[in-house]
């Protein structure tokens, strides 16, 4: 069974159910009539919008069975959980599927991680030293035993401190040679396409983390040349925004100084639109105690989706497209099923997604990105 990421089409009406952790609490419907969001934060952790993310179709030919992983998030971007099975109706063809199962996966993932390790200028660098580390470090203890983590640093060139294939206390001691950056060109742009060529063997769930302030003094490539490397690939790229940071530490010095002139409203918007046209997020912690809560949302966001398989119903062509719509329902009248939020208002959800598959190409490894998210109305 392969991952098809190409041309696939998924509907989703997303709705949650109460959580479990909510104390003291019990399903609003234990019928799976309605469902109760979590008391989550009332703002999304991240920054921005956020893009398209992927839903990817598997497609065993032996079989015949399809299996659908899919993220479902509220309107803040966080993953709903405890969705029932019987809210979730599976279409093929517009044919209903009877036989659809429902898990919930927790995937090892791949990540590279780019930290920004330069400048022209040295008491920015010495803050750059500080912030990287701090960034870093705290991404490392988020990580697991079963996840792959490679480590580059940039500033003229792009530097590989450590690979995939090296071990968890490889990463940690990559880390302690950061130190205060060398005086050096900050090359983001040639550095951030050189990483993401090297994730594209990269094998499972994969991201590429960017701990930068997103200034870029001499690279050879354009801006749009990082816009064209980030469409082309499948990589979401989560972004540490060091700008504030940053802008906080230059603070302190005599406002005439050299550094005056970085643009920092235009690293801040571009890194914002690479991170939403790649799916990915853009954080921009005040201080280091925002980052565990930080990399707790992003690893969420990219660990965890719906799995739902099913064996087809549809006529044995594997080279005719198929249309799989996944609609939330109430079980009980087969109407859409009823959300609210953790203080009882009504959440209503929106069909905004749509594909459709190809059998033969959903076994041979293509991919497709798209995502379910509950939204206020």
């Amino acid at each position: 069974m392969r991952t098809y990421h190409a041309v696939a089409s998924i509907a989703l009406g997303v709705l949650p159910l109460l959580a479990s952790s909510a104390p003291d609490s019990q399903p609003a419907n234990a019928k799976g009539g309605q469902v109760q969001v979590p008391n989550r934060p009332a703002a999304p952790l991240f920054e921005g919008a956020q893009g398209k993310q992927r839903t990817e179709i598997h497609y065993d030919a032996s079989s015949g069975m399809v299996t659908v992983k899919m993220l479902v998030q509220d309107p803040n971007g966080y993953f709903i959980p405890n969705i029932r099975r019987e809210n979730f109706a599976v279409y093929e063809n517009g044919v209903r599927q009877h036989n659809a199962t429902v898990e919930i996966e927790h995937a090892p993932v791949t990540m590279g991680v780019l930290l920004e390790y330069g400048g022209r200028y040295q008491a920015l660098n010495r803050a750059v030293g500080e912030e990287v580390g701090k960034a870093a470090r705290g991404f490392l203890d988020e990580i697991g035993r079963n996840d792959r983590v490679a480590i580059w640093r940039y500033g003229d060139t792009l530097e590989e401190l450590a690979g995939f294939t090296q071990g968890h206390d490889t990463l940690d001691s990559s880390l302690v040679a950061l130190a205060t950056p060398p005086f050096s060109e900050l090359n983001f742009y040639d550095a951030l396409i050189a990483a993401l060529s090297r994730m594209q063997g990269a094998m499972g769930r994969k991201a590429l983390l960017v701990v930068s302030s997103g200034i870029d003094t001499f690279s050879k490539a354009s801006y749009q040349d990082v816009l064209r490397a980030v469409r082309q690939s499948d990589v979401p790229i989560y972004v540490i925004n060091l700008g504030p940071a940053l802008q906080e530490h230059l603070s302190l010095l005599p406002a005439s100084g050299p550094y005056a002139q970085l643009d920092w409203k235009r690293a801040g918007a571009e890194l914002q639109e690479i991170a939403t046209a790649s799916g990915g997020r853009v954080y921009s912690p005040a201080s280091a105690f925002e980052l565990a809560g930080i990399y707790d949302d992003l690893m969420e966001n990219l660990r965890v989706r719906y799995v739902i398989t099913y064996k087809s119903s549809a006529p044995g062509d594997l080279s005719a497209a198929r249309t799989v719509r996944i609609e939330l329902v109430n079980p009980a009248t087969g109407g859409p099923l009823e959300i609210v939020d953790a203080n009882g208002k009504p959440v209503h959800s929106k069909v905004f997604v749509e594909d459709t598959y190809i059998p033969r190409a959903a076994s041979e490894g293509e991919t497709k990105s798209a995502s379910a998210r509950v939204r206020r109305q």
